[in-house]
């Protein structure tokens, strides 16, 4: 078993990704060795002190990326195939600050262990072997018509969409979707006054402005996006989050939905509809995309980035005619479109009912996670406001006044949770408040984690 050496710099935070850096150093320039066993998480957390819990975050990380191999009975060990490689050179090491901000564990993200493996290799299987040997040309920047077909028939069944196959144009997820859209919307304007959800996410800020758009930010309350102010501003186009806003959970309300579509049609102005999460619904009925109500006036994007795997840079735009025609020009002109064996496989997985059956199966397992962290912080940490958990994959909390939300956000990420501070995610300040995913979180470690985090804040006046 190895001795290991994991230096950790509490102040940092992020234990659990540090411990992972290590780690993946360690395998890479050959102090591990490919077969050789690590410690249990329960001694390299003893060893550390740190919760068991970090140390086995880092290590299903790991797991995932191929680096460790983990058996029942037998211990976590480095992969076979772990490669030592040289020590990259200054210019090619990790990003720090906000660079990080753009990849790894996010509150929005899905439990990649869940990630449906044996069903996914059957669609691709088939891909590989039926479709026919013209497919693998170049194909059509828009997407290929299988999965274009299934998608719009999907969409329409699910999401009530409006949509027709030929007005769909298949992307690498959603942040590509709305930069090709921009880019046409901003083209043809010389410029794109983009009103934006505040809070919204702060990950889209530079994708929105290196596309051309100028932001305006417009309050979100507890019915979504109040489109009063949205009236205020010059905006030519909205982006907005109706089924569930990013990150309050809010779900845009009936009065407000009317009320924006009738701002597109009296401004003709172009509403951006970001259905991030829409399919995890737990506590109430499915609520319709808003492209449904104005197909004219509404772009839809949508992905599979939380029903299967971010990974997998699978998306969707559906758009009026013209729009549409010109987002899939702007794909051709950007890099011929998106790789052909993943989109007859996605064709299959839907068309087999595989896509159905896992958005079930992950339902029932997400709603028993939520429940789980919901029940914790009412018993051990009553102060803190739950919101946002009727859909979606993340919790929004209100932190108690004096609260710093850094901290706080700091310490959870230490106990495992997914946590981010909602500060930099506002344009106008606001209350404390930290964003919290529980897709990944276990329910049988729900109430660990919020013990914790009531332990490590006890400094703030919790009893």
């Amino acid at each position: 078993m190895a001795d290991l050496y994991v230096p950790i710099d509490h102040a940092r935070g992020g234990i659990a990704g540090q411990i992972a850096v290590a780690l993946r150093d360690a395998v890479r320039h050959g102090r591990l060795e490919p077969g050789r066993r690590l410690p249990a998480s329960r001694d390299l957390a003893a060893d550390l002190g740190v919760s068991r819990g970090v140390v086995v975050e880092a290590y299903e990380q790991l797991v995932a990326e191929g680096f460790l191999v983990s058996r029942v009975g037998s211990g976590t060990h480095v992969a076979p195939a772990a490669a030592r490689t040289p020590a990259p050179s200054p210019a090619t090491t990790a990003p720090t600050g906000a660079d990080r901000t753009f990849y790894g564990h996010r509150a929005t993200s899905p439990d990649l262990g869940h990630f449906p493996r044996e069903r996914w290799l059957a669609s691709l299987r088939h891909a590989v072997t039926a479709i026919p040997s013209d497919a693998f040309d170049y194909g059509d920047p828009g997407g290929v018509p299988e999965l274009r077909e299934e998608l719009a028939g999907y969409l329409r069944r699910v999401r009530a969409a409006d949509v027709d196959p030929a007005n769909l144009v298949i992307v690498g997820g959603v942040a590509q979707g709305l930069s090709l859209v921009l880019h046409v919307l901003t083209q043809r304007a010389g410029g794109l006054p983009l009103a934006v959800e505040d809070p919204a996410s702060h990950r889209q800020v530079p994708l929105l402005r290196r596309a051309g758009a100028r932001l305006l930010p417009v309050p979100v309350d507890d019915e979504g996006v109040d489109v009063a102010a949205l009236r205020d501003r010059p905006a030519r186009a909205a982006l907005v989050t109706p089924a569930h806003q990013y990150p309050t959970g809010v779900v845009l309300s009936p009065g407000r939905r009317a009320a924006l579509v009738e701002w597109a049609q009296d401004t003709g102005a172009t509403v951006l509809e970001d259905d991030y999460d829409a399919e995890f619904r737990f506590d109430r009925d499915p609520v319709g995309c808003l492209q449904g109500l104005a197909p004219g006036h509404v772009v839809l994007s949508g992905s599979v980035s939380k029903a299967l795997a971010p990974g997998l840079r699978l998306g969707w735009v559906a758009a009026p005619a013209e729009l549409a025609e010109a987002v899939r020009r702007a794909r051709g002109e950007l890099d011929l479109g998106s790789p052909v064996v993943e989109q007859y496989a996605l064709a299959h997985f839907l068309r087999t009912g595989g896509y159905d059956k896992h958005l079930r199966q992950m339902r029932r397992e997400y709603r028993r996670r939520r429940d789980a962290l919901v029940g914790a912080l009412a018993e051990h940490l009553p102060q803190v406001r739950v919101r946002g958990i009727e859909a979606g994959l993340h919790a929004y909390l209100d932190l108690p006044a004096g609260w710093d939300e850094g901290r706080t956000a700091e310490a959870a990420r230490d106990l495992g949770l997914v946590a981010e501070p909602v500060g930099p995610m506002r344009f106008t300040p606001g209350g404390p408040a930290v964003v919290v995913g529980f897709a990944r979180l276990p329910a049988h470690r729900a109430e660990e984690s919020v013990i914790g985090l009531k332990v490590r804040m006890s400094g703030q006046n919790i009893d």
